[in-house]
């Protein structure tokens, strides 16, 4: 478990590098996105890798490593939305790295506790079977969103973007680490 968890560090370390420079880039123009939106961008990308996955093929000169990057900040994103919802303000690089590292780490807490009951079988698993786990999950929150966030008994859309985050660091360690 503690190659898991130096593992997901690294991976924590590439998204945040990534998130960090396109906050430079475009600042936190993403706060006026609603739930809904975020939800939609999470779905181009993991169809883009299904896609990739299916056909072999792609004529944007890049893999799926970085769309697994981008679902990951962009369900970091929906969950930091979930809790401030929309604006049309700006808000401090500061805060916002600090509410993207919680949730990164509550991410991780729940990781490690699912970890440790199934013993590590993520590692077993193909990275399209994570893309797959990744649309179904989308197909449940929007869902959940098409009934105004009610639940009768399942989780809700933060949990699912929870999911989404951790699926999609397992594929992440899996194309960082495959030699190890």
């Amino acid at each position: 478990m503690e190659k898991t968890n130096q593992q997901y560090d690294k991976v924590i370390s590439i998204c945040r590098n990534v998130f960090t420079k396109k906050m430079t880039d475009y600042g936190t123009s993403w706060r006026i996105l609603r739930i809904t939106s975020l939800t939609d961008q999470i779905y181009i990308k993991a169809q883009r890798i299904r896609s990739i996955e299916e056909t072999g093929i792609t004529k944007v000169d890049e893999g799926i490593e970085p769309e697994f990057i981008g679902i990951i900040n962009y369900a970091i994103i929906g969950l930091i939305q979930l809790e401030l919802g929309t604006s049309d303000e700006e808000m401090p690089n500061d805060k916002t790295l600090s509410l993207y590292d919680d949730y990164f780490k509550q991410a991780k807490t729940l990781m490690m506790a699912k970890n440790h009951d199934y013993g590590e079988a993520w590692r077993n698993m193909r990275i399209s079977s994570y893309t797959d786990l990744i649309l179904m999950k989308i197909k449940r929150t929007k869902q959940i969103e098409d009934n105004l966030g009610k639940t009768i008994i399942s989780e809700g859309i933060d949990a699912n973007y929870m999911d989404m985050i951790n699926y999609a660091v397992f594929a992440m360690i899996k194309l960082e680490f495959k030699d190890e």
